[in-house]
């Protein structure tokens, strides 16, 4: 088997070869073969696995005519016959979603005169980037119900191998990036796509294609989508989500919606509850604070160094405090894990300048922070205990 025929024959598990080279480079030990059935990432197509002799196959690339096929380790003797086998399960699927990605292109450009410009086969699911700037719903289930139909007619996919000067015999939505060897993949009266992708033998083993979602992506609309068993996984997964939330909302099925809408609101007007009580509480603590000033000379200092508390909280408490007293000066320090962080408010009577005093102290903490005259906040690293950070600025003012 050579090189071009591992393209041909998608089906193929078990094959044999030898090894005519083996060498490390940034991404590890790789092996390239006389003969090989392991498809190299290319085209919107990850490679494929599998097993060489005893060694696990974790990466396959053509790297400049060559086909590396990544190893987890070198082999001590690399002479005599090496059976290779593909891991079925992960080609197949990849078989699936190519093939349905070419049907559902094809689909888009006969019902709508939406071509496809980028194709991408991930993990979960596939991309097709559509040359169009919006799409609605109706266009994407119009699309979709072609694409299934295709399917479920069963129709040969065929692979050939052509010349340039052939290329005007077949009506291509798109010229091939390649002029030597082109491998056209055809489904025929239907589409006809330069491709070196690996694909069934017919639209039947598609199985299905399901459309997930779509975006606007750099003009474009990106959709999400897939075929085959991904389907059926999909379906599975969301089934199973949806069994837990009927069970953990006491709800069924088609009320699911206005019950969690009913939920969500509750939860608002719950917030929006905390938030008041929050409010008179902090409101009780400024007045407590109010009560443990000590007279300065022209201002009244009142300091207090808490932990796991949010900086908004601080605020609130020191606005209070110098609203309800002119003469006043609140220096507030909090420390929330390794980070600490200070809010400085005074009265109209003080003359001190808080902006400068804080100035000087967040050099100290590795920190920034901003403000005005009367009012800063900021934070920087935990060098210092919250204690010493707060007598830092006592001994600023």
């Amino acid at each position: 088997m050579t090189v071009k025929q591992y393209y041909q024959d998608a089906y193929m598990k078990f094959f044999q070869t030898s090894i005519q080279d083996q060498q490390h480079d940034d991404s590890g030990w790789y092996v390239v073969l006389e003969e090989t059935a392991f498809y190299p990432t290319g085209g919107g197509q990850p490679h494929d696995s599998g097993i060489l002799k005893d060694k696990r196959i974790t990466n396959v690339e053509e790297v400049n005519g060559e086909i590396r096929h990544y190893i987890e380790a070198p082999f001590e003797d690399i002479s005599g016959v090496f059976e290779g086998r593909v891991d079925w399960e992960r080609r197949f699927d990849h078989m699936q979603q190519h093939a349905g990605q070419h049907i559902l292109s094809a689909t888009f450009a006969e019902t709508l005169g939406y071509e496809t410009i980028s194709f991408h086969l991930g993990k979960e699911s596939l991309t097709i980037d559509l040359d169009v700037s919006d799409i609605n719903e109706s266009d994407a289930l119009q699309a979709e119900a072609l694409a299934n139909r295709i399917i479920r007619e069963s129709r040969p996919i065929e692979t050939k191998w052509i010349t340039e000067a052939e290329l005007l015999d077949y009506p291509l939505r798109k010229h091939p990036s390649v002029t030597d060897e082109i491998r056209l993949v055809i489904i025929p009266d239907f589409d006809y796509n330069g491709c070196g992708g690996t694909h069934p033998r017919s639209t039947s083993e598609v199985g299905a294609i399901k459309i997930l979602d779509w975006e606007k992506h750099k003009g474009h609309i990106r959709l999400q989508f897939v075929c085959g068993d991904r389907v059926l996984n999909q379906l599975q997964r969301k089934h199973g989500l949806l069994k837990e939330l009927t069970g953990a909302l006491q709800a069924p099925e088609e009320n699911m919606v206005p019950t969690v809408e009913r939920m969500l609101a509750r939860q608002k007007e719950q917030e929006r509850a905390l938030e008041g009580l929050k409010g008179v509480l902090l409101t009780y603590e400024a007045e407590g604070l109010l009560g443990e000033g000590t007279p300065q000379e022209g201002y009244t200092l009142i300091k207090k160094a808490y932990s796991d508390r949010s900086i908004q909280e601080l605020q609130k408490i020191a606005q209070h405090i110098v609203a309800k007293r002119e003469e006043a000066i609140v220096l507030l320090v909090v420390q929330n894990d390794q980070k600490l962080q200070l809010v400085a408010a005074k009265g109209s009577s003080p003359s001190v300048n808080l902006r400068d005093v804080a100035q000087k102290v967040f050099p100290l903490i590795n920190g920034k922070g901003g403000g005005k005259e009367s009012f800063v906040q900021g934070g920087g690293e935990a060098v210092m205990s919250r204690e010493e950070l707060l007598e830092t600025l006592v001994n600023q003012l």
